[in-house]
């Protein structure tokens, strides 16, 4: 019975299931890349300029403990409905996985390396560019996976505001009683966050190649 409600759903609403479908991951990746360049050049100022670290962190700290519902609905009486709103509220969420790792991996690069790449004539700029982001890479896609992931979730949420997206469905099955929509909408959001986990999986592969050395 499940099986046949879940097939005449895609039979009747492919169309309306895509659209949904484009407008979840839309908004999903505007949000991770905003965050992303916002995030590491943030990270990059703090351990640069080490009397930021706190502040910085602090800030974007209590953000992330501030429920996802509630950041959409705080947006919505000063930015309006609909899809900007719910990517700055995204964005916001996004940014402290990727800015924490971000400071963590370019901290954690050995003194002694630093030292060496010194020792070998590299300029301060070249240490930043050729030793400590390469080595830091590892935990801010670390960073940009968690993010990702939170996003997909959160952006179920959005619907709420008028963004679309998966949550519409998942909205629409709550509000009908309608198992066949959670099912579709809920298994949905489940694979692009397992997708997007694979993803950031085999970049991390691709990039870091010279780890297998």
């Amino acid at each position: 019975m499940m099986y046949q409600q879940i097939t005449d759903y895609f039979q009747m609403n492919s169309g309306r299931f895509l659209t949904m479908l484009t407008d979840h991951i839309r908004i999903s990746l505007c949000a991770l890349l905003i965050a992303v360049l916002i995030a590491v050049p943030a990270g990059f100022c703090c351990v640069r300029f080490s009397a930021l670290q706190k502040p910085v962190s602090t800030v974007f700290g209590i953000l992330r403990i501030i429920p996802s519902l509630a950041i959409l609905l705080l947006a919505l009486p000063i930015l309006g409905a609909g899809a900007v709103p719910a990517t700055i509220a995204l964005t916001i969420l996004a940014i402290p996985p990727v800015l924490e790792n971000t400071i963590a991996g370019l901290k954690d690069v050995p003194p002694f390396l630093l030292e060496t790449a010194s020792g070998m004539g590299m300029t301060g700029n070249q240490v930043w560019t050729r030793v400590r982001f390469p080595l830091a890479l590892p935990l801010i896609l670390t960073g940009m996976k968690t993010a990702a992931v939170e996003i997909i979730a959160s952006a179920t949420l959005a619907a709420r505001i008028g963004a679309g997206g998966l949550g519409d469905l998942i909205f629409t099955g709550i509000g009908l009683f309608r198992t066949d929509l959670l099912l579709i909408g809920g298994i949905s959001v489940a694979l692009l966050s397992f997708s997007a986990g694979i993803f950031f999986h085999l970049l991390e592969k691709i990039i870091l190649k010279y780890k297998r050395f």
